[in-house]
């Protein structure tokens, strides 16, 4: 497991191998890309004269600047994050990168991953959500209890595997 650094005392933020190369190639998309793009198109609108009422320039000042928010964030996180890159020795127990099938009368597989990775439609659940707190440590078969908006429900676990991408079904 590789440790990040700058992060003593605050508890770690993990991330999946696939969730940094994400935000390594989000980073690297707007730093070598987009912002080049941007400024080259801000260079020609200060051309053009007045940049008080030139709104693509004002626009495109604008881009920059969230850009280089998002750049600055980016590159803080990915500073600051835990990447988990090795299985569990008990993989018949829930940890983070574990995708999870639970049955509530439907069934449904999560993934938990880190709080940048999470989506839902993807099946990626976020680690600090209340369903993945409380199916971190239960093993196969376990009926787990879970606080929902409507109240508490059960849920049992049926399947636990790690990797990359669920099973075909």
């Amino acid at each position: 497991m590789k440790q990040a650094s700058g992060n003593s005392g605050a508890r770690p933020r993990y991330i999946t191998p696939e969730g940094e190369q994400a935000l390594r190639k989000e980073l690297q998309y707007l730093w070598k890309e987009k912002r080049p793009q941007i400024t080259q198109a801000v260079r020609e609108a200060a051309a053009l004269g007045d940049r008080s009422e030139n709104a693509e320039y004002i626009y495109g000042k604008k881009q920059l600047r969230e850009i280089d928010r998002r750049v600055r964030f980016l590159s803080k996180r990915l500073e600051e994050v835990t990447v988990v890159d090795r299985l569990p020795d008990q993989r018949d127990k829930v940890f983070f990168g574990a995708w999870v099938t639970i049955e509530d009368g439907e069934e449904q597989t999560f993934r938990l991953v880190g709080a940048d990775e999470f989506d839902l439609n993807k099946g990626y659940l976020s680690i600090n959500s209340p369903m993945a707190r409380a199916l971190i440590g239960k093993h196969l078969g376990d009926e787990v209890s879970v606080r929902t908006p409507e109240g508490f429900k059960s849920v049992f676990i049926t399947a636990i595997r790690y990797g990359s991408a669920p099973e075909d079904k």
